[in-house]
């Protein structure tokens, strides 16, 4: 059964809460490189990093795509290395994706979109996933790829990234995610400097609805589980966001959830030193079917 809407929760944080983080801090952030690096196209965007536990598994995985407004301005990939090392030291495997954004050769659409499909399909070969446990995660613009991807089964067939067997994936964790691109048109524009076009495309007389293949919102019901956690003081994607998505994917038939961090900022939600992170790593465990 579907989720009833109810109000965001607030968890109560043990750990002091310490000054939220900035720009900076985020773009500070970094871990332990991969155990391996594999590349699924010619470009230089067009690879995954691969962190495992010791041993051959088969471990839970989490598939990470990071953010930074879908563009090459703002790092990513390797700032998602500070939560990958955490999960590896708890058990699970990180599929660390990276793709061509807005402004790269062959980025925007449909060519992000096909990226991270292609990535995330890539996973079937690796012995070491168990992909019975599979969980999605992004970051910002991240959280509206890992929301898109776990939903693609409800791709148009006439789309660039359909496929017709994706990986399934039951359960997503939105991090501060603008994933309703028709209805935060105006939130993207204003916090990331991203217009539609740049993002889904221009619409053509095959394709009227450039939201119908790129923004998850327009893909409910997509019968997966999605978790939208965003940081009290986030002023780029704000709590309200979350809120949003969740009445209309509940509204839809979907199971959803809204957790807010006190007193954290847009990056707290990504730093596995942060207090956010208790409340975020157990969500991610959830997901896994690891609690307890």
């Amino acid at each position: 059964m579907p989720q009833q809407a109810s109000k965001p929760k607030l968890p109560t944080a043990d750990a002091v809460v310490t000054a939220p983080m900035d720009l900076q801090d985020y773009l500070a952030l970094n871990g332990a490189p991969p155990a391996r690096r594999i590349a699924y196209g010619s470009a230089p965007s067009q690879f995954v990093e691969l962190f495992k536990p010791e041993g051959e598994g088969p471990f839970p995985v989490v598939v990470l795509i990071h953010g930074g407004c879908w563009t090459v301005d703002f790092g990513g990939i390797v700032q998602m290395r500070n939560m990958a090392n955490a999960l590896v030291a708890q058990g699970v495997a990180v599929w660390n994706v990276e793709y061509r954004r807005y402004d790269e050769a062959g980025g925007g659409y449909p060519g992000m979109y096909q990226d991270v499909a292609t990535a995330i399909d890539l996973l079937k070969q690796e012995a070491c996933a168990d992909l019975a446990r599979v969980a999605a995660v992004g970051h910002s613009a991240g959280g509206h790829l890992a929301q898109w991807a776990v939903s693609r089964h409800k791709l148009p067939s006439w789309s660039p990234a359909y496929a017709a067997a994706p990986l399934p994936i039951p359960a997503v964790i939105s991090l501060g995610g603008l994933a309703d691109l028709r209805n935060e048109a105006e939130l993207i524009k204003r916090t990331c400097e991203r217009d539609t076009a740049q993002l889904a495309g221009s619409p053509t007389s095959e394709r009227p609805d450039v939201f119908a293949d790129t923004s998850p919102a327009e893909m409910l019901p997509a019968a997966i589980r999605t978790v939208l956690i965003h940081g009290e003081l986030d002023d780029i994607s704000p709590p309200q966001t979350g809120e949003n998505y969740a009445r209309r994917a509940i509204a839809a038939g979907d199971t959803a959830e809204v957790i807010v961090l006190p007193g954290a900022s847009h990056y707290d939600e990504v730093a596995a030193g942060s207090p956010a992170w208790r409340i975020v790593g157990a969500e991610i465990c959830k997901a896994l079917g690891l609690e307890g």
